[in-house]
């Protein structure tokens, strides 16, 4: 081969090997802007939410499919304090304490997980929150460990009130039921400013298995969980203090 042919064939490729680490430096380059807007989106968006109601992932996807969506936003002092009694004992019972995660609750879950047993969730109001606002319904253990740091992200930059006040205005209560005016509404009638016990504990219990429990006609289960819940609300003691004025 010539030696003018071998010297172009020579530039050729260094050019083709520039091309190409310039072409992977791009790709870097956006991949890691991808990450740093992916990381820095919540947090935003947290911000975002501590004056404006949010809606949830779920929401979002019912939207989307043009599918039917009732949420009626009220603020926390427009939701009966039994609603809010209430979800706390079911739901999580050291929600004025915790920092948005149980941690003992959490490594007791891991314990058991170790054993080959299947855990049972330890997910706090913070962390259910985080999941509704950000992240997708299916069980899995990556989305788990994603809520964690969303929900330390929650509970640094909301006040406790807020946060249960946004859980309460995006938690499903039903097929395209969302919040709880608009589960209120559509089970008894009435504004949740109205709720009663027994119908605060009923809903409360159903959140576990929205679109199984009815609220309104409880099963036989679904009424001894009521019961129970309304049991523990009784002797609580002061689990409340951070969202609900003592007394």
């Amino acid at each position: 081969m010539p030696e003018t042919s071998v010297q172009e064939a020579q530039v050729r490729s260094r050019r083709k090997a520039v091309a190409r680490m310039t072409y992977r430096r791009r790709v870097t380059r956006w991949l890691i802007r991808l990450l740093v807007l992916a990381a820095a989106l919540p947090v935003v968006l947290t911000v975002l939410y501590s004056v404006v109601p949010p809606v949830s992932t779920l929401m979002l996807a019912r939207y989307a499919q043009g599918l039917w969506v009732d949420r009626q936003w009220q603020p926390l002092d427009q939701i009966s304090p039994h609603l809010v009694r209430s979800v706390i004992t079911s739901e999580d019972s050291t929600f004025c304490s915790n920092d948005g995660i149980d941690w003992a609750a959490l490594e007791q879950q891991i314990a058991i997980l170790q054993e080959g047993e299947t855990p049972r969730g330890a997910s706090t109001l913070t962390m259910q929150t985080a999941k509704n606002l950000f992240l997708w319904g299916d069980r899995s253990y990556v989305r788990k460990g994603l809520e964690l740091p969303l929900a330390l992200m929650l509970d640094a930059i909301l006040t406790k009130k807020r946060v249960l006040e946004i859980y309460l205005n995006i938690a499903e209560w039903g097929e395209g039921i969302f919040g709880a005016e608009a589960a209120a509404q559509a089970w008894f009638g009435k504004p949740a400013s109205q709720l009663t016990r027994v119908e605060a504990a009923r809903l409360a219990t159903a959140l576990p298995n929205p679109r199984a429990r009815n609220p309104a006609s409880p099963s036989a289960g679904h009424s001894r969980l009521a019961a129970t819940n309304l049991q523990r609300v009784a002797a609580a003691g002061p689990l409340f203090g951070c969202v609900l004025p003592s007394g």
